[in-house]
């Protein structure tokens, strides 16, 4: 039974997992799940002043948004990473105050060199149209210190460095929640703003990361959620097959009851939802070619092929031709009945956004068919592909 993404985040509202973790295609609808869980946890009532992160905390593509670049490009003068001023970011700089730690994991994930500098600007903002000065942390310039008072000027950093540093901001602040929480006096706690958080979300903080650094921050956050206290329950979702499979292993689920914790999330042609029990890590559970097998057979099967489902046929002809050892994807197709020149051309006009001219309209009817054609040539004629719809 399919569901919204609504009534998945519900389902993932459970009291008794205290860690959950979803595999997901790009393009599934994480980061509106991310969504969906906030306001099913903290909904936002009239005249209630309470911030959701008094209830759930999560890392997503929404967290990236409260910061952008102000290049200068008229000024010339240096970029600078804006902070957009919420109660998240307040939170941080202003009541928290993790400048040091953030920088120290930023750095680990980075350069040891490549600095971040946090600056105070005074602005003036009042709802009623006063103006009044406060003191605030409102943007971050980077630079290299190489040490002997060595500096360059400021700089932008890359995109990857950028999503690093912002995973750094929330990781410090998860850190000091789980440390404070431990504490089991909260007349003990140097503040007791965590004490009714429920929930942390985790999107995918992998995406920037080479494997070596993947696999270290997997292993760091999963000693992290060991260490936390049982009033705080993860969901964590990815789609890298590595990241998965290293927290499944570092937190033991295993071990875990049948069914506990390990789901694959999937969006069906029609928009509904799914959210499939998996056993095992994503190599005994989960493959992205049998994903994209299923996606292809459902839209054949309801007859709603469209064009994005040329460009993942081309996606499995391409994978399999490497797998095989051949040079050119469309050596697949010297097995399939019918031109393979035509099989060319119908798979690139649909798969290429530089045809413009074919972008406007669907695909016809013998067209779709090509689509049928072509996968079951796939796995009809290739021992591999075989052997993965006999065991599907």
């Amino acid at each position: 039974m399919t569901k919204t993404l609504e009534e998945i985040a519900e389902q993932l509202r459970d009291p008794k997992k205290n860690v959950q973790l979803i595999y997901a295609f790009n393009g599934t609808g994480k980061t509106r799940l991310s969504r969906a869980m906030k306001t099913l946890i903290a909904p936002k009532l009239e005249g209630d002043d309470t911030p959701a992160r008094n209830k759930i905390l999560y890392y997503s593509a929404f967290t990236e948004d409260l910061f952008y670049w102000d290049n200068d490009l008229i000024g010339d003068a240096d970029p600078k990473l804006i902070i957009q001023p919420n109660n998240f970011t307040d939170w941080i700089f202003e009541d928290e105050g993790k400048e040091l730690s953030i920088s120290r994991i930023f750095q680990h994930y980075t350069s040891a060199t490549l600095t971040p500098s946090f600056n105070q600007k005074y602005i003036r903002h009042n709802p009623d149209g006063s103006e009044t000065e406060v003191k605030a942390f409102s943007e971050v310039t980077f630079s290299i210190q190489a040490g002997s008072d060595e500096e360059t000027g400021n700089f932008k950093i890359s995109k990857s460095e950028e999503s690093t540093f912002i995973w750094s901001i929330f990781y410090s602040l998860l850190e000091t929640v789980v440390a404070e929480l431990n504490i089991p006096e909260p007349d003990d706690r140097a503040t007791n703003q965590f004490d009714t958080l429920e929930y942390v979300f985790i999107d995918d903080p992998v995406s920037s990361l080479d494997e070596n650094h993947l696999i270290e921050l997997a292993v760091t956050l999963s000693e992290l959620i060991k260490s936390a206290p049982p009033q705080l329950r993860f969901v964590i979702t990815t789609h890298s097959p590595l990241f998965y499979n290293v927290l499944h292993n570092e937190l033991e689920l295993k071990k875990k009851p049948a069914n506990q914790g390990c789901y694959l999330l999937v969006r069906h042609a029609d928009g509904s939802f799914t959210l499939d029990n998996k056993l095992g890590d994503s190599n005994k559970s989960f493959s992205y070619h049998l994903h994209l097998r299923r996606i292809l057979e459902e839209a054949i099967e309801q007859d709603k092929v469209e064009r994005y489902h040329f460009t993942l046929l081309r996606n499995l002809y391409e994978k399999t031709a490497g797998f095989l050892g051949h040079n050119q994807w469309g050596d697949l197709l010297n097995s399939a009945e019918g031109s393979k020149e035509a099989y060319v051309r119908t798979i690139n006009t649909f798969s290429h956004s530089s045809l413009s001219n074919d972008q406007v309209r669907d695909p016809t009817p013998q067209e779709k068919q090509t689509v049928k054609r072509l996968l079951d040539n796939l796995i009809d004629n290739y021992g591999y592909w075989k052997q993965d719809a006999q065991n599907g």
